[in-house]
């Protein structure tokens, strides 16, 4: 069973208020070698385990939930071994936030772009503030407002590809994740896509009166509950992430050898 400690944490937080964990992202140490892309998943492995926790929520820091570094990804930072632990903490994050027998709520209040935007999809309830921005910025070519990966495109292959499409409509999904389309939380509150879009003050309050209701349901049936519903999660997980990824991985790999990689070009 992997295990942490909360001082072995560098680019998030947990907090607990009663029966409530709270895993916080910070900006300010997304340096990190492998960042919360793993941290998250080795958070929610520990509170998985741990019977004084009945409901996980996922938010950002002051700067709001998750925007990548402006200079980051670099393709001269793909290295197979840097490689290896991304992806396989990403895929355990994933594993864990699909199959952990606890509901899971992001609060987004603030930009979700790239990882952020997969991690939200993959919870199990979204709330977020009003002007929130959503994007998946990996095929965004630097047309985008919300940082970015220069002006090249990679697949989105760190989640999005799995879960997007599990909450859009098929061309929905594809404009979300193909032209690296901006939403705001209001919009797709709007048309369904999320749970709810409040205002920035009160979108706490709102998802404390969710854990409130969640707290007053049976554990075992609410656990349960959230197994059944995620075997499609886990199933379309499954069957598209180590694809998605390993294709995202290529591209990056064929930017630092081709110059050509970096702009739109015929196949």
């Amino acid at each position: 069973m992997m295990s942490s400690s909360q001082s072995a944490f560098h680019t998030i937080t947990v907090t607990r208020a009663g029966q409530v964990a709270t895993i916080r992202l910070q900006a300010a140490n997304r340096t990190a070698r492998t960042g919360p892309h793993v941290e998250v998943g080795a958070a929610l492995n520990d509170l998985r385990f741990d019977n004084s926790v009945r409901v996980i929520v996922i938010t950002g820091d002051e700067n709001g939930f998750f925007l990548p570094p402006k200079d980051s990804p670099k393709a001269s930072g793909h290295t197979p071994g840097h490689d290896w632990d991304l992806t396989q903490g990403m895929q355990r994050t994933y594993q864990t936030l699909l199959e952990i027998e606890k509901p899971v709520i992001a609060k987004v209040n603030g930009r979700a772009i790239g990882f952020g935007s997969s991690l939200v999809f993959a919870c199990d309830l979204i709330y977020a503030a009003q002007d929130a921005i959503f994007c998946d910025h990996h095929l965004g070519m630097g047309q985008t407002s919300q940082g970015g990966r220069g002006d090249f495109g990679s697949v989105p292959g760190d989640g999005g590809t799995a879960f997007v499409p599990l909450h859009m409509t098929p061309c929905m999904a594809k404009e979300y994740l193909w032209l690296a389309a901006e939403f705001t939380g209001a919009e797709l509150a709007q048309r369904g896509i999320i749970n709810a879009a409040a205002p920035a003050d009160r979108l706490d309050s709102h998802v404390d009166a969710i854990c409130a209701k969640l707290l007053t349901r049976t554990p075992h049936s609410l656990a349960l509950a959230k197994r059944a519903a995620n075997k499609h999660y886990v199933d379309r997980f499954n069957a598209t992430y180590d694809l998605a990824w390993s294709y995202e991985v290529l591209n990056f790999y064929q930017l630092g050898q081709s110059p050509d990689a970096r702009g739109v070009t015929d196949l």
